[in-house]
């Protein structure tokens, strides 16, 4: 087996906690030769990491393409609005892409990398690593083989959780969709993904309500300060606390993303002066905190999908009803069933869920990427999530903002497409 050489733009939480320790973890298959991360303690950490020479440590993405084509493939794990073009960039050069979801918050970039992919003949994966999980390709599997029939409804939700909720889009990277994405589009392009994936048809219409209700400048609570960490006197009582969410030892899973020095002094150094010690009430956020979308499908059959960030636990739950049959299931559990309506039966499955947050998804979807790019080094190939794969779930989340920004207004896919298809030949 040839192993396969990368460059990594964006040492974030995804190049450092999926990519990087996929390379150490499998190093007949994927070395990390070059790196670009604005972040200095992370581009340190990833060239010490991965034995990376200094001529290919960089501090900006543009650095890279001064050098020309230097390794096999290209993961791009850098913010949503800086996707396009070093996707572009490195399609040109010749590399194959592992690009982050989603492709671009400009519905016209989607189309050009895609575009840009199949002319350039080239492999580009975009990481919907849901579809690579045991428990979702199970769910598929067992709808491909007929036991429930045709499907007629698909109700599916993503309960974020507050701690996600505040920490990434209240406080964090993708608060602000002007800077970044809507967050249907952001967080939930898995979820329309999976939905579309499991229809295996097209969407014909989508509408969608939402709003950010609660993290609110005039929903601060009296005595609240700017920072928690000013003395605020409702911080104790604030189930948003930063001083709690970043503060749980041993192991800090917040606080890892927010620093490297993970003592005492070194959280609370970052909570005063980082994004991350901001009231929720107090930020410069704009995304939605809750939202549902509808969905028609080609021949009838319709979906509808809630996204909510008031909820404990992080998890996504769906329900498939068939003409058959149905199957509903808790991803984060593990589980799924199957029930046969003619027969009574019922069937549980339980998949395993370690290894990372989306079930074991991330692990499989690199390994199908570097076989893709091996069988299909001189050619798109189709590949499970190619951007092909991915347009109609991107669209859907277009529709869905596009019409929840005009009071749940019923946008039509095929006028959105023809739109979107006509503003770049």
């Amino acid at each position: 087996m040839k192993t396969l050489t990368a460059v990594l733009l964006g040492a974030g939480s995804r190049g450092r906690y999926i990519y990087g320790p996929y390379a150490e973890k499998h190093p007949e298959e994927l070395k990390i030769v070059a790196v670009a991360e604005p972040h200095e303690e992370r581009r340190r950490q990833i060239a010490a990491i991965h034995g990376i020479a200094p001529e290919n440590v960089h501090s900006s993405w543009e650095r890279v393409f001064e050098q020309g084509r230097i390794a096999d493939v290209m993961i791009i794990s850098t913010l949503d609005h800086m996707h396009f073009v070093p996707a572009m960039k490195a399609l040109e050069l010749g590399y194959h892409i592992l690009l982050e979801k989603p492709m671009s918050p400009v519905p016209e970039e989607c189309v050009r990398i895609e575009r840009e992919a199949i002319a350039r003949k080239r492999v580009l994966t975009v990481s919907h690593v849901l579809r690579y999980s045991p428990f979702w390709s199970g769910i598929k599997r067992c709808i491909e083989s007929g036991e429930i029939g045709g499907i007629a409804t698909i109700q599916h939700a993503e309960f974020v959780g507050y701690r996600h909720m505040t920490h990434s889009y209240v406080r964090g990277n993708w608060r602000n969709s002007a800077e970044t994405s809507p967050m249907i589009l952001a967080k939930s392009c898995h979820d329309l993904d999976i939905i579309s994936w499991l229809m295996d048809r097209p969407c014909t219409s989508v509408s969608s309500f939402g709003s950010l209700l609660h993290f609110r400048k005039e929903r601060a609570p009296e005595g609240s300060t700017d920072r928690c960490t000013d003395g605020c006197r409702a911080e104790r009582e604030c189930p948003f606390s930063a001083l709690k969410l970043y503060n749980q030892p041993p192991e800090h899973p917040w606080a890892r993303y927010i620093t490297h020095d993970l003592s005492p002094e070194g959280i609370m150094a970052a909570l005063k002066v980082g994004p991350f010690g901001r009231c929720v009430y107090r930020c410069d956020n704009n995304v939605v905190d809750h939202q549902v979308v509808n969905m028609e499908f080609a021949g009838g059959a319709n979906a509808t999908f809630t996204l909510s960030g008031f909820t404990e636990r992080e998890v996504r739950s769906v329900r498939v009803m068939g003409t058959k049959g149905e199957i509903y299931g808790d991803m984060e559990e593990g589980t799924y069933t199957l029930r046969r309506f003619a027969t009574g039966e019922t069937i549980e499955f339980h998949c395993g869920v370690s290894g990372d947050g989306h079930g074991g998804g991330d692990e499989r979807m690199v390994a199908d990427f570097l076989h893709q790019v091996r069988e299909h080094g001189n050619g798109a190939g189709s590949g499970l999530t190619s951007a092909t794969a991915s347009l109609q779930s991107h669209l859907i989340a277009f529709a869905a903002e596009e019409s929840r920004l005009q009071e749940g207004k019923s946008v039509k896919l095929t006028e959105l497409a023809r739109r979107v298809a006509t503003v770049h030949p």
